[in-house]
This record gives C-alpha cells, structure tokens and sequence, in this order.
C-alpha cells in the first residue's frame, strides 16, 4: 500500500499539505495524519477525496510512536510522502521560560523528528520523497527565540546531511524554513513573548509555503525558502557575521519599544 504520513496534521502547515496533496496524489492509496487532536483529524479527514488512516498520538511518547511504527509494519506500507510538520516555538527570554515547555519543544522539535524519521526510512521506497518543516530561524541564532532557533538549526543540519545519505537509495529530503506564516503557531509562540513587528511584513501564507514546498520536493531540492524577504535573510546569514545581524536587530526592537 502507498501512503503518505503527515504529521502535525490537525492545523496549520501540516493541515495544509494534506489539502494540496489530496487532488493530485493519485499514486497514493491513503493519508495517515498524525496529531494530538483527533477531532481535528476526523473534520480534516472528512475533507479529503483520499481514504485516511487517523493516529491521535503524541509523538514525544515512544508507545505511540512505536503504535504507529507496527502499523507500517502490519500494512507493508510504501511512504512515498513522508512530510514531517510537527513542531512548537516559544517566544521570550529563555531564564523565565516555562522549563517543562522548553524541554518538551526540544522533544518535539528535534527528537521525537529524528526518532520518527528513523523508523520511517525503512518503509520508504526509491523516489520516496521527504519534507522536514525548518524554519528561516534556523539560519542564525535569535535572541528570546533562542530554543526554538536552536532546535530548527538542528533540523536543518540534519535534513541536509540525511537528504546526502539516502542520495544512493532514490530518497529526496526537503528542509523547508519559512519565515513568519500565518498560523495558530504564532498565538502560542507568542504568548510569554514578541518578536520584531517589522517581521510581519514578511509574513506569508500556509498556502504558499505548502505550495512552494511541495514543488521543491518534486525537484528534490535540499531547501525550500518561500518569499523574497527570507531568500534575503539567508543570503545576509552566509554573508554578514552573526552578531552584526544580532546587534542590528537589538536595535530594531529598541526602536520599535521607543516607538
């Protein structure tokens, strides 16, 4: 059976692919969606054309996660899509920091990706295609973001050096690093903390990274950027040392709390 494993899938980004997915994903039997929330998995999944397999599981457990591992196992399942959407940030100076959170963002975030992903490459035949949410935050380190900047470096290190590996085996992985998107993911980052308002400018919708990530997935780039402003800021972060950046965005937020 050909499936294609979504996580994250009850809002957001990770919602969004299984809606672009759905009309053009012929070669794919079913779409077995992962979250927390499993009524929001059941009204996504009474949306979609495509047969669904729902698991409402918290990926940082390693009994749910192996519940999903033996299902793959029982179905011989073929993960022609594996998109890996997963994932929360929290805004804010890291000292005063709920440390539970910090420590379950880091779970999410970083191992609970790379414990999936392991147990999903076996199931994963040539020209499997993979898409590892990032994040433009990845691309340098960022005051009261600092965990989360963190976690999605690791992401993006680590999608890249695996897309390398699994190169011989016909296996493409996708790092894709949006900057600001249009999402319930900002009200819950932002709720101990704020980041630069000159960031919404840059702001985009979950339409348009899905769209723009599914299309670099097609062509098995490494990356996905979506916008101008953030193509820009990764340019900057190659070029500009870091704490250059750093100290100019210090001063952007001074200004804006002047203002």
């Amino acid at each position: 059976m050909n499936i294609a494993l979504i996580t994250g899938a009850s809002s957001g980004i990770g919602r969004e692919f299984a809606l672009q997915m759905d009309p053009y994903f012929h070669h794919i039997d079913e779409f077995w969606l992962a979250a927390r929330r499993e009524d929001a998995l059941r009204e996504l999944s009474a949306s979609l054309r495509h047969k669904t397999r729902i698991f409402a599981i918290d990926l940082t457990k390693k009994g749910h996660l192996d519940q999903l591992e033996r299902a793959l196992c029982a179905e011989k399942a073929r993960v022609c899509m594996f998109v890996n959407a997963a994932g929360y940030g929290l805004m804010g100076e890291f000292q005063k920091a709920d440390r539970r959170e910090t420590l379950g963002m880091i779970r999410l975030n970083c191992e609970a990706l790379t414990d999936l992903t392991h147990r999903v490459i076996p199931w994963m035949p040539r020209g499997g295609r993979m898409i590892q949410m990032a994040s433009s935050a990845a691309f340098l380190p960022q005051a009261d973001f600092a965990v989360y900047a963190a976690s999605k470096a690791y992401v993006l290190s680590f999608s890249r050096a695996l897309g390398r590996e699994l190169k011989d085996r016909g296996i493409s992985v996708t790092a894709v690093c949006p900057g600001p998107v249009d999402t319930p993911f900002l009200e819950i980052a932002g709720k101990n903390g704020s980041t630069l308002a000159i960031k919404k400018y840059a702001m985009v919708s979950p339409e348009r990274v899905v769209r723009q990530a599914l299309r670099d997935a097609y062509h098995k780039k490494s990356r996905s950027l979506c916008g101008l402003p953030i193509k820009a800021l990764d340019v900057c972060a190659k070029l500009l040392p870091h704490d250059l950046i750093l100290a100019g965005m210090d001063a952007l937020k001074g200004m804006e709390n002047q203002a």
